[in-house]
């Protein structure tokens, strides 16, 4: 597993980026960079569990570790979800199990710094290399003009 972090400016306060990046319609509309259809099941709340779920029942099983409002959200994968059903024992789900997932957001002057840091499996490296940037300016297009 390797970490990538990636980072964008916004032009909004952090309150409002938070918002876009777990209302459930701006979540949707972001995270379709990542999968056409893509959605969250939970309720975003520390020790809560996490699915991240494609429209045919495929994605992830995870936990939110940290939740600070508008400044800090941290998730980690536990295992996979294919059919709806939670795996935790097959060679995929062991690969991502453990990997973080984490959202820093810095206010500076009336701006966001929103920073991304998270574990890969090497086979997804060149996915999320490609997709990551995409979807941060698809949050920042959404905040910007939701400002």
């Amino acid at each position: 597993m390797i970490q990538q972090k990636f980072k964008i400016t916004i032009n909004a306060p952090t309150d409002k980026v938070w918002q876009i990046l777990w209302n459930d319609d701006t979540y949707r509309e972001w995270t379709a960079v990542f999968s056409e259809g893509s959605y969250a099941k939970t309720d975003w709340k520390e020790g809560s569990k996490a699915y991240f779920l494609t429209q045919d029942g495929r994605g992830m099983v995870s936990s939110i570790r940290q939740n600070v409002p508008d400044k800090y959200m941290s998730i980690e994968h536990l295992g996979i979800i294919t059919n709806g059903v939670e795996d935790y024992k097959s060679t995929e789900a062991k690969q991502w199990a453990g990997a973080m997932e984490d959202y820093i957001l810095e206010h500076i002057d009336d701006k966001t710094l929103l920073h991304i840091e998270i574990d890969v499996v090497d086979g997804y490296k060149n996915f999320f290399l490609d997709t990551w940037p995409k979807a941060l300016e698809k949050v920042k297009a959404l905040a910007e003009k939701q400002s």
